[in-house]
C-alpha cells in the first residue's frame, strides 16, 4: 500500500463532506482572485507586469508563517522543498517553478519562527544581503504585536514602523535594483486571537503599508484576503489558531501573492 493509499484508507470522507469542502475552497479561491484583481485595478498593491524576471533570485523572509517548518540545514539549496517549508512560500515557489521551468529561477526561504522586525535586522547581512535577491518578499509583524500585548516587549507600532523603514532603506542601499514585496501582517478572529489584539494589529498593518509605500514596494493585502475568506468559511478553516495558516490558508496566500506580484 502506498502512502497515499494508506491516507485514503484511514481518512474516509463522505461525498457530502467532499462536496462541501470543494465548494468552500472554490468560493474562497474566487474571493482571493477578486481581492487581487481589485488591488491591481486600484494600483495600490500590485504591479501590472511581473516583478520576477528570468534568472531571478527570490527570497522569502519573515517569521514562523514563512518558516513553516523548513529544514534550516538545507537553507542554501535553492528550489528544495524541505528548505522552503510547508507554507505559502513553498506553494508559491512550487507553482512558479512548474509554470516557468526554463526561467532558471532560484528561490530561498529564510523565515525564522518567533522573529520580530528587529531580529530580521540582526541577521539581515547573512540571511538577505549576502544572497543578493532580485525579489525580496517580507512578512513580519505578528510577533511584534503578540509580544507587546503580553508584556514581553515594550515596542509600539511607531517603533515597528521606524525599524521597518530602516531595514528597507538598508536593503535598497545595498541592493539598489531589488524589487520589494511587503506582505501585510494579519490575524483571524479565532484560536488564540482575542479582542485584545484589536486595534493593535490594525496599527501595525497600517505601519507596514506606510513603510512599503515609502520604499516603493508592492504590498500584498493578506488581512483583506483573509477577511474576505472568513465570510465564506469559518476563520478556523484558514488559520486554526488565528495566526498560523492551515494548508487551505497557505494556498490562498500563495495564490494572492502570485497575483499581486504578477507572477
Amino acid at each position: 500500500m502506498t502512502r497515499h493509499e494508506h491516507a485514503a484508507s484511514t481518512s474516509p470522507i463522505s461525498r457530502r463532506q467532499f462536496a462541501a469542502a470543494t465548494a468552500a475552497g472554490v468560493t474562497a479561491l474566487a474571493a482571493a482572485q477578486t481581492i487581487a484583481a481589485e488591488a491591481q485595478d486600484q494600483g495600490d498593491a500590485a504591479t501590472k507586469s511581473s516583478l520576477i524576471m528570468p534568472g531571478a533570485v527570490i527570497l522569502f523572509q519573515g517569521d514562523s508563517i514563512t518558516d513553516a517548518g523548513r529544514d534550516r540545514a538545507a537553507a542554501d539549496q535553492a528550489n528544495f522543498q524541505p528548505a522552503l517549508g510547508n507554507g505559502y512560500a513553498w506553494l508559491a515557489a512550487s507553482q512558479l517553478l512548474v509554470d516557468r521551468p526554463d526561467d532558471d529561477l532560484k528561490i530561498y526561504d529564510r523565515g525564522i519562527s518567533g522573529n520580530k522586525v528587529t531580529q530580521l535586522a540582526h541577521r539581515w547581512q547573512t540571511d538577505c544581503l549576502d544572497l543578493t535577491p532580485d525579489v525580496l518578499s517580507i512578512l513580519i509583524g505578528v510577533n511584534d504585536v503578540a509580544q507587546m500585548l503580553d508584556g514581553r516587549d515594550d515596542g509600539t507600532a511607531e517603533m515597528f514602523e521606524s525599524h521597518y523603514r530602516e531595514l528597507l532603506k538598508r536593503t535598497t542601499e545595498a541592493l539598489p535594483d531589488v524589487r520589494l514585496v511587503i506582505c501585510e501582517p494579519f490575524v483571524l478572529r479565532c484560536g488564540s486571537v482575542t479582542e485584545k489584539w484589536f486595534p493593535a494589529i490594525d496599527d501595525f498593518r497600517a505601519a507596514a503599508k506606510r513603510a512599503a509605500e515609502e520604499a516603493g514596494a508592492v504590498f500584498v493585502p493578506f488581512q483583506e484576503m483573509f477577511d474576505g475568506a472568513s465570510k465564506l468559511a469559518p476563520p478556523e478553516r484558514w488559520a486554526k489558531d488565528g495566526v498560523h495558516p492551515t494548508p487551505d490558508g497557505a494556498a490562498l496566500m500563495a495564490h494572492t501573492w502570485r497575483r499581486i506580484v504578477g507572477a
